[in-house]
């Protein structure tokens, strides 16, 4: 029995951590309908670096607080961050755009990466300047009209994170 209620206490305990965890978030408290958001389509040809090119696109249009949908595409070289690591992690060779998935802001933004090779070994990371394009990169952003990301120091950690705020 005491088995029973201390399972039970956990859960109830993990729950209530959730819940604080939720409340204490920077989240828009109103809800994000279709007319709220804008979508850009956009291509990369050969030569061009992935992330400089996306954060100069979303300077240049303005996007506040935006999103990658999806991209699709090939890279001569990648340049990757991984977990914990300071140091960029760069290879050379034809690699196929798996995933690319981030916030989209003119005010910074934050994007990860996966590539395979022509073995299919995937690798992901933080996405670095040095990601050069092969035939294309395809890419569709999303982006709120109300909403504004920002990228500040909170303390939390020695990077500047996301700060939502509505307009």
């Amino acid at each position: 029995m005491l088995k029973k209620s201390t399972s039970i206490l956990n859960i109830k305990l993990l729950i209530l951590f959730q819940l604080l965890l939720l409340s204490s978030c920077c989240i828009s408290k109103q809800p994000h309908t279709m007319k709220d958001t804008e979508h850009f389509v956009f291509r990369l040809k050969p030569g061009m670096d992935l992330k400089k090119s996306i954060q100069a696109f979303a300077e240049e249009n303005h996007i506040k607080a935006g999103w990658i949908a999806t991209c699709v595409g090939s890279l001569t070289s990648y340049s990757l961050r991984f977990a914990n690591q300071t140091d960029v992690k760069s290879e050379t060779g034809h690699f196929e755009m798996v995933s690319l998935t981030g916030t989209v802001s003119e005010n910074g933004s934050h994007l990860h990466l996966a590539v395979s090779d022509s073995t299919g070994k995937t690798i992901g990371g933080h996405l670095a300047d040095g990601n050069i394009v092969y035939t294309t990169a395809e890419i569709v952003i999303q982006s709120s009209k109300r909403l504004v990301f920002k990228r500040e120091n909170d303390g939390s950690t020695p990077w500047k994170e996301l700060k939502i705020e509505d307009q």
